[in-house]
């Protein structure tokens, strides 16, 4: 049997809901540059909307940041309260993520002696000199969340786009 079977057999036990696609998706790639003072979350949902984009998802992104929140990786359905306020000149080491309705962003910082951190980007990342992002969208499919019961967080649901909004 072929490895998309054994996938989607897994898919279906665990109870998730996804969408295995058959090939490759084109591509669209967008540029956006924001400068001091604006804040990168709010300003990619504006982009997105703006756009009108149904699979967006960011390919990279470097720059500079003066504060960030940021929820780190051992919070869980039940304990979201990991979060943490960073108020310092940070550079944007990457940020990655889906770009649908309530993106999942992650984001890596490193402060002025080098050393990082990262996690769930929440917002509040407000931009300090430039922040270059490169936007992607899979422009045959559609992003949406959906509550996952196992994790007990919305989680990625990957559909095919229908046709009318494929052709728009």
């Amino acid at each position: 049997m072929s490895p998309q079977y054994y996938l989607g057999a897994l898919l279906l036990m665990c109870g998730a809901l996804a969408y295995l696609q058959e090939g490759p998706s084109s591509l669209s790639v967008y540029a956006l540059r924001l400068g001091p003072g604006e804040e990168i979350v709010t300003s990619l949902f504006k982009f997105v909307e703006e756009k009108k984009l149904k699979a967006p998802f960011v390919i990279t992104c470097v720059g500079s940041v003066t504060k960030a929140t940021l929820r780190l990786a051992n919070s869980d359905a039940l304990n979201t309260n990991e979060i943490i306020y960073l108020n310092e000149r940070l550079e944007v080491v990457s940020l990655v993520g889906t770009l649908n309705e309530h993106a999942h962003l992650h984001i890596s910082l490193a402060d002025k002696d080098g050393k990082t951190i990262g996690g769930h980007a929440l917002g509040d990342l407000e931009v300090f000199t430039t922040a270059e992002i490169v936007i992607g969208e899979a422009s045959t499919l559609q992003f949406t969340r959906e509550m996952d019961n196992h994790t007990g967080f919305p989680e990625l649901v990957i559909r095919p786009r229908s046709e009318d909004a494929i052709s728009t």
